[in-house]
Parts: C-alpha cells; structure tokens; sequence
C-alpha cells in the first residue's frame, strides 16, 4: 500500500474499501468495534453496525439508555475498527461523537423489520433482566401494546450517533508481519497523511 495511491480524502478511501469487503465473501461487512470511555477512562468495546456513513461522519442505532448511551453521555469520544480479514484490511476511526438527530433517526427506524421495531421498544438494554422468560414478556407485552400502531414512533430511548473522526488509519496486512499502515489527521482544511511502522 503506497499512499501515494490512496485516495487524499479519508471519506472516499474508506468507502473504495467499504465497496470491496460488501463485494466480498463477508457476512457483515457493516460490523465494527465500538469503543467508549466512562468518565473516568474505563474503556469498553462491542460490535455494532454501521448503518449510514457520508462527509459527516459514521452512524450507528442503539438505546440511549444502554451501558454504550451512558458512557457517550459522560464521554463523547469514541473509537472504531473495522477487520476485513478475506482481504486482509482494517480500518480505525477515532473521533468525537454527536447524537443523529431525531427525525434522521425516525427515518432510520422505519426501516427496520417490525419485530425490530417492536424489540426497541420492549428491551431495558444493558439493565438486569431476571430470566430469558421476563424478556419474552416484555416483548410479547409491547407487542400487544403496539399491536395496530400506524407508523411505530421511535421510542424516546432509542436513537442514533455519529462518530465525527479526527484521525483514519488504513492497515493492510503483509509478509513477515509488516504491515501497511497510513494514518490520516484532520487539519483545518483537509487531512495529511502519515505512514506509520507495523
């Protein structure tokens, strides 16, 4: 990989990669690592799905409520990494986080499978259920509750961010352990690029 041969705009880089791994084999080329931070530095990690990307950044859906709303709360910085392993890329994301607004999330949420929809709704994430059987309740009670709804509203607990990057990095793996590895920096105007030792 010779950054002379990458794109100067991260934004298109990425989505050049992204269009290769859905072209591949991959079952969901869309997954990513999420990594939050409570107030205080305790990190933690997760897979999520990308579910919308563009000059403004990457976006992802969950309950505000969960453990992940928490620390983007308390903390909006987060970090992303996507691993291609067929074609032996990654791509990490770094940068601040903002919330999607509320109508791009509705418009979001109005494509999801209704028992999606329905799950939103019914699901305390990341709190203590009792039993599988509780949360099958809880499901089966929203369910019932929405039953002929017309058009499902967002719940007021679920939502959508955006990660805002600061920094790209492009890792593609070769021989002897190494690596490719080109980091992009945000600049006032623009991005520079970086190549950085495996």
């Amino acid at each position: 990989m010779d950054a002379t041969t990458l794109d100067p705009d991260p934004f298109a880089q990425f989505e050049r990669w992204f269009a290769e791994a859905r072209a591949s084999d991959l079952a969901y080329p869309e997954a990513m690592a999420l990594a939050t931070t409570t107030a205080d530095g305790r990190p933690s990690v997760r897979m999520v799905l990308l579910k919308g990307h563009d000059a403004r950044g990457f976006a992802f859906y969950t309950n505000l409520e969960s453990r992940k709303g928490d620390e983007l709360a308390a903390n909006p910085r987060a970090a992303l990494v996507f691993y291609w392993q067929p074609l032996d890329r990654q791509v990490r994301i770094e940068g601040t986080v903002e919330r999607v607004p509320r109508e791009e999330a509705q418009a979001y949420f109005d494509t999801r499978p209704l028992p999606s929809r329905i799950a939103a709704w019914a699901s305390p994430q990341s709190r203590p259920v009792t039993s599988r059987d509780e949360l099958e309740r809880l499901y089966a009670q929203a369910e019932k509750e929405l039953a002929g709804a017309a058009g499902l509203r967002l719940p007021p607990h679920w939502g959508g961010y955006r990660v805002r990057p600061e920094t790209f990095e492009f890792w593609h793996s070769r021989p002897n352990r190494l690596h490719d590895r080109i980091r992009y920096e945000r600049e006032a105007d623009g991005w520079t690029q970086v190549r950085l030792a495996p």
